[in-house]
């Protein structure tokens, strides 16, 4: 009987050690860096601010469950100015500020069948909060939320193949096992309860995406 749990010992041990190799092997957090345009979904949102959209930046940390599955929280900013008109006449009343910061909770899906794969589609979504501020000179500020929900998806470029050197440093001193250039499309619909103004729009965003 000794003998039978010595054996099953050392048979256990090498599926152990190999199971932590393979916990070790893969990233399991995942950090997003990414800019672009954010379109409002408002229709006379060019008439104040005389063009559709206006800058966004955005980061999010993901956790990934699996390998191709991630929850994560992400915070963004989008900023815009423009020219007032004051009610009735349609005259120039000042100058108008608007401020936008969007904040997400989400489930993201990657492709990802191998660690070498050079292209990576992902989709995901969740819910929104949205936090504006709007200030007309000399009329005073206007602040307040929206909650609502976005959907994203994209495509992921590995950084990794066109220089391995580079990306063995970048592991060896900072742990990152993946980098990534994506490009990606947001759609995101948060409506303000008391007057059904949708404070979402769509985004096409680029960044760089950290696995670690």
């Amino acid at each position: 009987m000794k003998k039978i749990i010595l054996l099953l010992l050392a048979l256990t041990i090498p599926a152990v050690a190999h199971a932590e190799d393979e916990f070790l092997e893969r990233p399991y957090w995942s950090l997003e860096l990414k800019g672009g345009t954010f379109a409002p979904a408002s229709d006379n949102w060019s008439q104040y601010y005389g063009k559709k959209d206006m800058p966004e930046y955005a980061g999010t940390l993901a956790y990934k469950v699996l390998r191709q599955v991630e929850i994560g929280i992400g915070a963004g900013s989008a900023r815009d100015r423009g020219q007032a008109y004051a009610p009735g006449h349609g005259t120039l009343s000042g100058d108008v500020s608007y401020k936008m910061y969007p904040l997400n909770v989400f489930v993201l899906a990657r492709g990802i069948i191998s660690e070498n794969q050079w292209v990576v589609p992902y989709i995901g979504g969740g819910w929104t909060r949205m936090y504006y501020r709007q200030s007309v000179e000399g009329q005073g500020e206007v602040r307040g939320s929206a909650d609502g929900y976005h959907f994203r998806g994209g495509l992921q470029l590995s950084l990794d193949n066109l220089d391995e050197s580079a990306a063995n440093n970048l592991y060896t001193e900072e742990g990152v096992y993946h980098t990534y250039f994506f490009v990606e499309a947001e759609r995101t619909k948060a409506k303000i309860k008391s007057s059904s103004f949708d404070l979402g729009g769509t985004a096409y965003l680029i960044g760089l995406l950290f696995e670690f």
